[in-house]
């Protein structure tokens, strides 16, 4: 009763939800597809005893899907957790999208999405009963002696898909070896009980066949298909009614979504070596679609990667054999984990490669920009910001903004770092890198006051790395104190850039005064000549909260224009936040 009542109180917090998908479309949860009608309504009907909302709508693959909706997309995460968790759907169901449903056959005679209406099944005169072999479809159930003869006639391969089938609908959790034990009698007992039939052990051919249709209805919603790729000299299983040929732009044959799924894929096809496969393998990783969280490897003559963030799960895999680096990548969206598995290992266990491979030269008139690999955005970090080395084993103090709600964080889109100490007044962090790093230069705090009017230049990325290096900006002081009189601050008449917040301070001696910090985000808008700067002292009491000492200056000569780009150069650091 808990359960029951749980269950309803969570259809009412949703309900209107509902009513607005349903209005807007919506996004469904698919549990079951069959494919012959008879079956879909029968599985349609027992659903509906049980759950709301349940809806049937015949597939393009001409399978009938039984769907649960419509929702907007997160309450329909949150549909397929809470029945998933409470039994009361497959441990398999998914998110699915109005885009894949044709006409409707459930509630008989609804149409909803104004799609039609399936025609109800004809009665069919009674046939003779077919053959048995393997698992082809019987219409008429066998006795226990009947289904252990048709069993025999399994391949091993058969009898294994058959476990894997068993596990995959929860009810087999040992081997997967083909061997018909107590274990997988007792699994098939079960999931007959589950199901309706007697439960014998034995699985009839008929039974056997609406196990591996259920298996792989995942994929048959997604049109798993075999694609071939002369060019690329690729063939494999693909999810062709959800993703489609692009273009080609080498080493890329590029499959763009065609539903609101949102699913891609690239096929890689390529001549080269071992530092070729090492090349691809780092410029994967710079892309948009490989999220920064996820398992990567390289080893010897191939390499695996995985990125899940950003909304989506995205899997590369290449190797190298005989001269040439063939792979694929699939990236799909993140909540249908179930259906990407079965779409993944499929792609894996059907992938086959030729001699072809694809001209460099493909896609050559395609659009460049600096931000594009192959036809691929570069991933880019939220916010970008200068910082600057204070000791000889790479502690960095930089602007605390360019750490807020940062799921990494690093140094020149490589080296990661962590927050060691941050002052949020101030607006100042402290970062140390997980290894330590053997900067050219580091900062000089100078000891004396500066004076207001002295020139000052401030080291930083103005255009948040674009230009590839730092530039030096040059001003003035003209207040050793912040806009409100308060200490620790000074102002300087400088027309900075946002990249050069967290930039090092320099007077003319080549030492660090202080740091430029960012524009107030408190509704003031300053003069675009007019910056703000942490004062030295300030720096190094954060600098000894997080542990570090400061390296005080030595009072000297002014220096060169040349000499102090040499130190800002050596010192300055570009500070990435990603999410």
């Amino acid at each position: 009763m808990t359960r029951i009542f749980t269950v309803i109180l969570f259809l009412f917090s949703i309900g209107a939800g509902a009513v607005s998908a349903q209005q807007d479309a919506g996004v469904w949860v698919q549990v079951e597809a069959r494919p012959s009608l008879r079956e879909a309504q029968e599985r349609a009907q027992a659903y509906s005893n049980l759950l709301p909302d349940v809806n049937g709508f015949r597939l393009n693959s001409g399978w009938y899907a039984i769907v649960i909706g419509p929702y907007l997309r997160s309450d329909a995460q949150q549909v397929l957790d809470v029945y998933r968790a409470e039994g009361q759907i497959p441990a398999d169901s998914y998110i699915a999208f109005t885009s894949s449903l044709g006409q409707q056959f459930w509630p008989v005679g609804a149409n909803i999405l104004d799609r039609g209406v399936v025609a109800p099944p004809v009665e069919n005169t009674p046939q003779p009963e077919a053959t048995v072999s393997g698992l082809s479809a019987e219409p008429a159930d066998e006795t226990r002696s009947q289904a252990l003869q048709s069993e025999r006639l399994l391949t091993a391969q058969e009898r294994r898909n058959l476990q894997t089938a068993l596990q995959a609908a929860g009810f087999y959790n040992a081997t997967i070896d083909g061997a018909f034990g107590q274990g997988t009698r007792r699994s098939m007992g079960d999931w007959q009980r589950f199901n309706g039939f007697e439960a014998t052990g034995v699985l009839t051919t008929a039974q056997r066949k609406s196990l591996m249709d259920d298996y792989n209805a995942p994929l048959i919603s997604v049109g798993m298909a075999r694609y071939s790729d002369p060019q690329a000299g690729i063939d494999l299983d693909l999810p062709l009614d959800v993703i489609a040929f692009d273009r080609y732009e080498a080493p890329f044959a590029h499959f763009k979504g065609t539903t609101n799924l949102d699913a891609k894929a690239l096929l890689i096809s390529q001549q080269g070596d071992k530092a070729t496969l090492r090349a691809l393998y780092e410029v994967m990783q710079s892309l948009e679609i490989v999220p920064l969280d996820g398992p990567r490897q390289l080893r010897g003559d191939r390499f695996t990667l995985e990125g899940r963030g950003n909304g989506v799960v995205s899997y590369t895999q290449a190797a190298l054999k005989d001269g040439q680096i063939k792979g694929f990548t699939l990236v799909w969206p993140e909540g249908d984990e179930a259906r990407r598995a079965r779409v993944l290992a499929a792609l894996k266990a059907s992938f086959t490669t030729n001699s072809a491979v694809l001209d460099a030269g493909a896609g050559a008139n395609a659009e460049q920009r600096i931000d594009l690999v192959s036809g691929l955005q570069i991933r880019k970090p939220r916010l970008s910001r200068s910082g600057f080395f204070t000791d000889t084993s790479g502690t960095i103090l930089t602007v605390s903004e360019a750490t807020d709600s940062c799921t990494r964080i690093t140094l020149n889109d490589d080296q990661e770092v962590q927050v060691a100490w941050a002052d949020a007044d101030l607006g100042v962090a402290v970062l140390r890198p997980r290894n330590n790093l053997a900067p050219i230069s580091v900062a000089e705090f100078g000891t004396d006051q500066p004076r207001i009017q002295s020139e000052v230049a401030v080291s930083g990325f103005s255009y948040q790395g674009a230009l590839g290096a730092p530039t030096l900006t040059y001003g003035q002081i003209t207040d050793v104190r912040g806009l409100n009189g308060e200490d620790g601050v000074k102002r300087l008449a400088m027309a900075a850039q946002p990249g050069d917040a967290g930039g090092p301070v320099f007077d003319d001696a080549g030492q660090v005064v202080g740091m430029l910090l960012p524009t107030p985000s408190d509704g003031r808008t300053l003069p675009a000549s007019v910056s703000l700067a942490a004062t030295a002292e300030r720096l190094n009491a954060a600098l000894e909260q997080a542990g570090v000492s400061g390296q005080p200056g030595q009072s000297t000569a002014e220096i060169s224009p040349n000499e102090l780009s040499r130190r800002a150069n050596g010192m300055t650091v570009l500070v990435h936040c990603w999410d």
